[in-house]
């Protein structure tokens, strides 16, 4: 085991503008969870459906897709910046750890949140499942050499969708692994419903990428970090509209809508998520790149520190966030009952905008509390896990 330079074990501190990007995304998937809380009586297909869902609503949803791609390869960058003050086996043993953490409290504290029912009767596994799995993944794979990480993230990212095709029966043996690794897919087990909602291969392939991006915020100037964001971000989006015009690979097709052009418009944005196609992934994490070009430029501004308050308690914020919104829709339903089949929502989509900005707000302060306790004792070792 090499012994890791004194320099580099020294307590370093948070880069801002990764926690702040980290911030953004968490806000923008709040949005999405209070439309799954408010107005989960409205269905919104994957890819969304854009002859019939509202365009409110499309967009929307739209908003939220940044959300898991950055988180993903922020994690793959903050394991990066993680190894430069630790051994590679204290790094790979620390992703090891959070990894199977993040597994436990999917199907523990997580899966509660959404249904607050025992036993459970519906099991889902989603992104923090995914995260988990992946930093179990990367545990391993950081002992590669960084190019062969480099181009098994991009070989992952970029060729994944050539696998579509294969499905397996339910009754073969390969049906599950596949559902964990690539096909979206549930089983009954022991009388629940286990639902796959986030394979894992494709999430390989971006935490890969961002593990290789840490080296820009390791040993790069400034200007030459931001050019390389600003570059790399743009390049990913025009691909993108390259790959998209063309039609021929990397999602489903996109359509025109006669006499529609928004509805058109709609189509060539709606993308796949479970599991995130490559036409997925290159704007979201072009996008990312951008904003943190972004925050980066605006390290001092006073919105950058704010939201790098959210973004350094992250797991925190999450659970918080899923549990007030589970109390309050059960608090809602007690009062005034149900009024959309067997669940209570909003009238309107207006109605959960209003909601989501009325508690922004209100979560940064208990947020700021956790992170601020996170910082000052160091010498409580779980905290690091949230």
């Amino acid at each position: 085991m090499s012994t890791p330079d004194p320099a580099k074990s020294a307590a370093a501190p948070r880069l801002q503008s990764i926690d702040a990007l980290r911030g953004l995304v968490m806000i923008f998937m709040l949005l999405d969870h209070v439309r799954e809380t408010w107005l989960l009586y409205v269905p919104v297909s994957d890819p969304v459906d854009a002859r019939t869902i509202m365009p409110a609503l499309f967009f929307t949803r739209i908003t939220s897709t940044l959300c898991a791609p950055i988180f993903v390869a922020l994690t793959g960058l903050s394991a990066y910046l993680y190894s430069r003050r630790h051994t590679p086996a204290e790094t790979s043993d620390f992703l090891l750890r959070r990894g199977a953490f993040l597994v436990l409290l999917e199907l523990t504290l997580i899966n509660f949140s959404w249904r607050a029912e025992l036993p459970f009767h519906f099991v889902f596994l989603q992104v923090i499942w995914a995260i988990g799995l992946c930093m179990i993944a990367l545990a391993g794979l950081i002992h590669l050499p960084g190019r062969a990480i480099l181009m098994l993230g991009l070989v992952i990212v970029g060729g994944h969708n050539l696998l579509d095709g294969i499905a397996f029966a339910p009754d073969s043996p390969m049906f599950i692994p596949w559902a964990i690794l690539h096909k979206r897919s549930q089983i009954e087990l022991a009388g629940m419903v286990v639902k796959f909602n986030y394979p894992v291969v494709p999430w390989i392939g971006v935490i890969c990428l961002g593990w290789s991006a840490g080296g820009w915020f390791a040993g790069l100037s400034s200007e030459t970090r931001l050019n390389r964001l600003w570059r790399a971000g743009t390049a990913m989006i025009v691909g993108f509209v390259l790959l998209r015009a063309l039609n021929a690979y990397g999602d489903a097709p996109w359509f025109t809508v006669p006499g529609d052009r928004l509805r058109t418009v709609m189509s060539f944005l709606a993308m796949t998520k479970y599991p995130p196609s490559l036409l997925f992934l290159l704007p979201t994490l072009g996008m990312g790149l951008i904003l943190l070009a972004v925050f980066e430029r605006a390290n001092h501004a006073r919105v950058t520190h704010w939201l790098s308050v959210l973004g350094s308690a992250p797991m925190f914020f999450y659970l918080f966030h899923l549990y007030l919104l589970r109390l309050l829709y059960l608090a809602a339903r007690a009062i005034w009952g149900t009024n959309h089949g067997d669940v209570f929502g909003f009238a309107s989509l207006g109605w959960v905008w209003a909601f989501y900005l009325a508690i922004i707000v209100p979560l940064y302060f208990p947020t700021r509390w956790f992170s601020n306790i996170k910082k000052a004792r160091k010498d409580i070792w779980w905290l690091k896990y949230l």
